[in-house]
């Protein structure tokens, strides 16, 4: 009996090995989905990835003007656009207004204003007075030679443009204003120069472009 119980118990133990081998060796195929009920995780891999890799807009840091003469200069000579160009210059036209002195400043004020009333004189002896409190004040001459300009003292406005230009070699302000008075003065090919130097400085001074695209013209007619 105890034989016959042992065999009995051997056989019902072969018996289920195959199913347990089954279930060991390959998935069951009952607990797979179908192909339709499929997830599609390539697909949401690749999504995923391109959520990863989207990169978004940033937009880019607006242009900041420099804060000290020399960087303004070296971001004029730069400037890719005509309107960029324009507000450093203007930026460098406020560097050089500035004399350190309110006495002073207060007098190329008034000395201004006394020049656009025509009130000549007046003007004139405010700018003197500035260029012997500042002699070293390169605007003080520049705005004398503007008025000897205005007055049509050629001779003095170029004096004062020298003693400007020997005070700050890069003011295109007194290149401009000493290439307009060697033109009208017939001298085109030393204003042709001029107005190069002032190109050097500022490339894209429209009225220099202007100037020297018009007076190699001239001189190339003329055969100068």
């Amino acid at each position: 009996m105890i034989r016959l119980a042992i065999i009995g118990a051997l056989s019902t133990m072969l018996a289920a090995a195959p199913a347990f081998a089954q279930t060991a060796s390959q998935p069951n195929k009952q607990a797979q989905p179908s192909q339709s009920q499929q997830v599609p995780v390539q697909r949401e891999d690749a999504e995923a990835e391109d959520n990863e890799l989207h990169i978004p807009d940033v937009p880019q840091p607006g242009f900041v003007l420099a804060k000290d003469l020399d960087s303004l200069f070296a971001q004029l000579k730069r400037a890719a656009s005509q309107k960029r160009a324009e507000r450093i210059s203007t930026a460098i036209w406020e560097h050089w207004h500035r004399s350190d002195s309110r006495s002073v400043d207060l007098l190329t004020t008034w000395a201004r204003a006394a020049a656009e009333r025509k009130s000549f004189g007046k003007a004139l002896d405010l700018l003197d007075q500035v260029v012997v409190l500042r002699p070293n004040y390169a605007e003080g001459f520049n705005q004398r030679a503007t008025l000897h300009f205005m007055m049509k003292n050629f001779s003095k406005s170029v004096a004062d443009i020298e003693r400007t230009l020997a005070l700050e070699p890069r003011h295109f302000g007194a290149l401009a204003g000493l290439a307009n008075i060697l033109e009208q003065q017939g001298y085109k090919k030393r204003a042709l120069a001029t107005w190069y130097r002032a190109l050097e400085v500022y490339p894209a001074m429209r009225p220099a472009q202007t100037a020297v695209l018009r007076l190699e013209e001239e001189l190339a007619g003329s055969g100068i």
